[in-house]
């Protein structure tokens, strides 16, 4: 629908140039890349492939080409009418496709620019330029969008038959938004008042958030860390270190508490004002399923399975506990290792293990990967002002993805790598498909990411000599699958809440209350809870710039525990149907194409299956412990 930016992927919705971060194809005549040198280390990304860079003759141009291409497709507006020939109308939608796929590529050279140097000021002005050209473009080309929703059902059939395959999901999924329409001058309203509105505030917080700085006591010296750098100590074998980390964390965040919850206030009702009171939704998550093309009926069905499963992760903190030696697990310890086996993969290494995870699956699956890091689409430095966290963004079809990293030699961050490197996989898979539906809806948008990074984990525990390395690996799953499933649930029930209690009034300490009820229903009596995480929902940047994404997180991870048990039940027989789901993009209704390969999303014994395969990992360590 607009092209403002979050971190990780970004969701496709109804408009015609809607963008998400992330996709790719593959050139035919592309090679194998040579892959490994043992003195590579964390590099910092180019962005010539986009028309030379920001600040390039070519990206002024692209600039001018846009008003070229918007012009051009205006001049077609009089001919729309219900007995437009076919053969005209799908000339008018590669029109609006080559100006789609330029606006996405625009937009991901001035967002890549500023997430690259979240501080550098020009970066900034570029990113808030393209945000308004966006906007400016997408209504000098709404008229098509809103004509063809306004179509009668014969006639809007007739013209989406004589299309083929390859536009009708999205031409179908347009009309489906018919009834949350709004008139020309009215979304062209909304469009102008979202590029300075609900996106300004989200860049306003990433501008915020990312220039914080952490200070730390660390073997009797004080360091000064980017919440990158600090993460690590949270996973640190001494209990006061992980400890003190997390306050430095939320004490650095509580200061600006007032500032970013009224930010999130602002984005929460601004939210509600376009979508509850004058598009007509019932609900606020009901927006995101309807823009993953996911019923609601799914949805609630997911988070109230994952909460009825509350109880498993619970027993796997005491579990926990005991390993580690305590009565009961703190907040702090969620993610302690169990072992003294600090390990650190050099960058080099990292990069190997990845290649040959991935490539022990599928030689395809490595040989796309390859190709991220030969084009130096790979970001994986940590300095001052980058962008924190991973992501990995495809502009669009055709276009090698380019990958934030912030590597400091964790196993964590060999897993995100192969994470981020898996969305890569999963857009380059799909670039055959138009700019519009490429890019997998966000229910499905984890799935090669999740898989990825669950080659890895085999990977590991096949080549790890080291046993106390092994056991960590094992812990480290269910640490994985408490984070990316019941942790992303309760953040899904939080928002939930907090777009019930915002328009009601709620201030911030209230906002604070109803997370801490949140947390304690999560945890139970397992884990102790201090007051500073009270405060962690405003250091989530998803629930501040992709209202309700966290859920695809539990998805995703449900979803491809399902489909991993299937590889290592089938073997070979299994890689076509990842492949056909790879493939399909965001052509395909999430439910259909699940339905496709046996899979169904409707019933609560599809979820409960996800979380059964991870009782069954704890009943493994519960017996090893």
């Amino acid at each position: 629908m607009h092209y403002a930016a979050s971190l990780y992927v970004f969701t496709v919705c109804q408009g015609l140039f809607a963008t998400q971060k992330p996709a790719y194809t593959t050139p035919a005549a592309w090679v194998k890349v040579g892959f490994m040198d043992a003195n590579l280390t964390p590099e910092r990304w180019s962005l010539e492939d986009l028309f030379g860079g920001p600040q390039s003759p070519g990206f002024k141009r692209a600039l001018e080409e846009l008003d070229e291409k918007a012009a051009a497709l205006e001049e077609a507006r009089d001919e729309l009418n219900p007995d437009l020939p076919p053969e005209r109308f799908l000339e008018i939608i590669r029109q609006v496709e080559e100006l789609s796929d330029l606006m996405h590529r625009v937009y991901a050279t001035a967002g890549l620019w500023f997430y690259e140097d979240t501080q550098n000021p020009e970066a900034q002005a570029l990113l808030a330029r393209v945000r308004q050209k966006a906007a400016e473009i997408e209504n000098r080309a709404l008229f098509f969008e809103l004509w063809f929703k306004d179509l009668p059902d014969e006639a809007a059939a007739r013209l989406i038959a004589a299309t083929g395959e390859r536009y009708r999901y999205w031409l179908e999924q347009m009309r489906s938004w018919k009834p949350y329409t709004l008139s020309e001058g009215e979304e062209k309203i909304v469009n102008l008042k979202n590029a300075t509105g609900r996106s300004a505030l989200d860049t306003l917080y990433d501008t915020i958030t990312s220039r914080y700085k952490f200070t730390l006591e660390v073997d009797g010296e004080s360091v000064t860390l980017t919440r990158g750098e600090l993460m690590v100590y949270v996973r640190d074998p001494r209990p006061e270190v992980r400890a003190a980390a997390y306050r430095e964390l939320y004490r650095v965040y509580a200061e600006d508490a007032p500032v970013l919850a009224q930010i999130y206030q602002n984005i929460v009702s601004d939210w509600k004002n376009e979508y509850l009171e004058v598009r007509g939704f019932k609900s606020a998550i009901a927006v995101r399923n309807k823009i993953n093309d996911v019923s609601d009926a799914v949805v609630e069905t997911l988070l109230a399975v994952s909460r009825e499963n509350a109880p498993l992760f619970q027993r796997y903190f005491r579990l926990k506990a005991r390993v580690l030696g305590m009565e009961r697990l703190r907040r702090y310890d969620v993610y302690a290792p169990v072992t003294r086996a600090e390990k650190r993969y050099p960058y080099a290494e990292a990069r190997a293990m990845v290649d040959q995870a991935f490539r022990a699956f599928d030689p395809r699956f490595a040989e796309l990967a390859e190709r991220v890091f030969a084009r130096r689409h790979v970001d994986a430095e940590v300095r001052e002002g980058k962008s924190g966290g991973a992501f990995c963004w495809t502009p669009a079809p055709g276009t090698v993805p380019w990958v934030l990293l912030n590597y400091q030699g964790r196993p964590d961050d060999v897993s995100t790598m192969a994470h981020e490197l898996g969305h890569a996989v999963h857009g380059m898979l799909a670039g055959e498909h138009p700019v519009f539906t490429f890019h997998a809806t966000m229910p499905l948008a984890e799935t090669a990411s999740t898989f990825a990074e669950m080659l890895l984990v085999d990977h590991l525990l096949a080549s790890e000599e080291d046993p106390e390395v092994r056991r960590q690996v094992l812990f480290d799953q269910m640490d994985g699958n408490y984070a990316t499933i019941m942790r992303q649930a309760y953040f899904a029930l939080f928002e939930v809440e907090a777009h019930r209690l915002i328009p009601e009034g709620a201030s911030a300490d209230e906002l604070k209350d109803a997370y801490r009820r949140n947390l304690e229903e999560q945890f139970g009596d397992a884990v102790e809870l201090s007051d500073e995480f009270d405060w962690e929902w405003i250091s989530i940047p998803h629930i501040y710039g992709t209202p309700f994404y966290v859920y695809a997180y539990a998805f995703g991870q449900l979803l491809v525990l399902a489909l991993y048990k299937r590889y290592q039940e089938e073997g070979e027989a299994f890689k076509p149907r990842l492949f056909r789901i790879l493939e399909a993009g965001g052509s395909v209704a999430p439910a259909e194409l699940l339905a496709r390969e046996g899979f169904d999303i409707t019933s609560p014994a599809f979820w409960q299956g996800g979380f059964d395969v991870i009782a069954e990992l704890l009943k493994r360590l519960e017996a090893e412990a």
